[in-house]
């Protein structure tokens, strides 16, 4: 699972067997449709897993965070992440 920067400075989280080739390709503009139209992208990010299902499953649970949320994750700052997670409602 990995989360990269787009040159728009937006965040694309993916999945993938093969982490190397997988960025070869979305720099060549053959990785996602997304990222085809935000390039160049970098590497901010990645989780390795024995299996990719359990990958993927990552990939989508990070796809519903917040922005803050991600960078949390990317920085370090585990111990922000259940306080993020709360929902704000606004009356």
């Amino acid at each position: 699972m990995y989360i990269l920067r787009c040159n728009d400075g937006t965040y694309y989280t993916g999945s993938t067997k093969d982490l190397e080739r997988r960025l070869k390709q979305h720099q060549e503009g053959l990785g996602a449709v997304y990222t085809k139209n935000r390039l160049p992208v970098s590497l901010l990010y990645y989780e390795e897993y024995d299996r990719i299902d359990h990958a993927f499953y990552r990939e989508k649970q990070i796809q519903g965070w917040s922005r803050k949320k991600k960078e949390a994750l990317m920085n370090g700052e585990e111990y922000l992440l259940p306080e993020l997670a709360k929902k704000i409602f606004r009356k």
